[in-house]
């Protein structure tokens, strides 16, 4: 008669001892019982992980399920196209870089990851070879520690077609995109973290409507072509290595109605090789920054029409002149134009020309950026304008500058 008793007193036992951490048992064992395409609803609790999802199914944690790795790998691995992972929080994932220790590691096609908390994991998302999934609303941050050594936010390798929206990146590394095809990234937050996007090898990418701030780099781009990159705000980004907006031997790049202020540099760019290879800037906003325009290389090519440059430090600046003076420039507006518009059509009566100064001296010697607008550094800028002992270089050629 008492045999059951004791045969459940023992197994009581032997449940809280090994989970007298946790309100529950591990997180997988709940996983292997719910049913292909079924719903699983975990009560409110701490859950011990590693967590892996084979087959597809929908975990709704409601925001109230805790899934904690403990420091061991990836908190949670989706191997299973069409699941859903809504409202769980992920956390303490293990240290390795080898291992790409994440807090999601996705490998799946047609994947929903929505409105989830990934905190203390080394890497964020990690999307290895996985096409067409959502990753929406979600917050993450990586380990407490210097920049260059967390991981980053969200990696993708050899993923198509995924639609990244609404998410919040806080002291991560970098946003990092290689060898990958025709995604969006849509109105995220990037901040406190090393680059926000890094584009390399990867084509026909969608940036649209997302926030970069207080980082050291907003975007960074290496040979990726017919990239569009419109309506993003980065602002803040004061490390001296770093830029707003950064090209290397990218082909067809779609630079549009873009916000760029407080910036060391807004934008630098190589000068294209050919005349596929360039990179069209209409309706930027580029403002407060020390250098709006950085260009490097033999000659320029660029086209750059209808941007505004307001209270910058320098509007321009190039390796030798011929890199931004062979650009398209045309219809841009520049707050230190001295000319007129008599027949009222916003457009100046005279070109705009812009010249290379004495004020170069602390782009080349980056110690006197300490003392930019300083009066010896602008009585000095002052009096090579005034005496021209030489004549100064043309860094650009604005035919028709816009005066609204």
């Amino acid at each position: 008669m008492c045999k059951p008793f004791i045969l459940s007193a023992i197994l009581f036992l032997i449940l809280s001892s090994s989970y007298s951490v946790y309100a529950y048992p591990p997180l997988q064992l709940y996983i292997e019982l719910t049913p292909e395409n079924g719903v699983l609803r975990p009560e409110p609790g701490h859950y011990s992980g590693p967590v892996i999802i084979h087959r597809p199914i929908t975990i709704e944690g409601q925001g109230k399920v805790i899934v904690d790795a403990e420091g061991v790998g990836t908190v949670l691995t989706i191997e299973a196209s069409h699941s859903v992972i809504k409202g769980l929080q992920l956390i303490n994932s293990g240290d390795s870089f080898d291992s790409m220790d994440s807090g999601i590691t996705l490998k799946a096609d047609n994947v929903l990851i929505e409105d989830n908390i990934i905190n203390n994991t080394l890497f964020g998302i990690n999307v290895l070879g996985a096409n067409e999934n959502i990753i929406r609303n979600n917050t993450i941050s990586s380990k407490d520690r210097a920049t260059s050594l967390r991981g980053d936010g969200l990696r993708l390798w050899n993923s198509h077609d995924n639609l990244i929206q609404k998410n919040e990146f806080i002291k991560v590394r970098d946003i990092y995109i290689t060898n990958s095809l025709t995604n969006r990234f849509i109105a995220n937050h990037i901040s406190h973290s090393r680059i926000g996007f890094e584009l390399v090898f990867s084509h026909e990418n969608e940036i649209i409507n997302n926030i970069i701030e207080h980082n050291v780099t907003g975007m960074m781009v290496i040979y990726s072509n017919d990239l569009l990159i419109k309506k993003n705000k980065i602002s803040h980004l004061r490390s001296f290595s770093g830029s707003a907006l950064a090209f290397k031997e990218s082909n067809n790049i779609q630079i549009l109605d873009n916000k760029i202020l407080h910036c060391a540099v807004g934008m630098s760019a190589n000068a294209p090789l050919d005349p596929e290879n360039i990179i069209t800037l209409k309706n930027n906003w580029f403002l407060y920054n020390d250098i709006a325009l950085y260009f490097y290389g033999e000659r320029g090519g660029h086209i750059i029409h209808n941007n505004h440059f307001i209270s910058n430090l320098l509007d321009v600046q190039a390796s030798i002149p011929a890199a931004s003076f062979y650009n398209d420039w045309k219809n841009n507006y520049w707050d230190n134009y001295e000319g007129f518009d008599r027949n009222k059509d916003g457009i100046g009566d005279t070109p705009y020309e812009y010249y290379l100064w004495a004020d170069r001296l602390w782009v080349d010697v980056p110690m006197t950026q300490f003392f930019r607008g300083a009066p010896m550094l602008e009585t000095i800028d002052f009096m090579e304008r005034f005496t021209s002992f030489s004549e100064p270089a043309v860094m650009l050629h604005d035919p028709a500058p816009a005066l609204h």
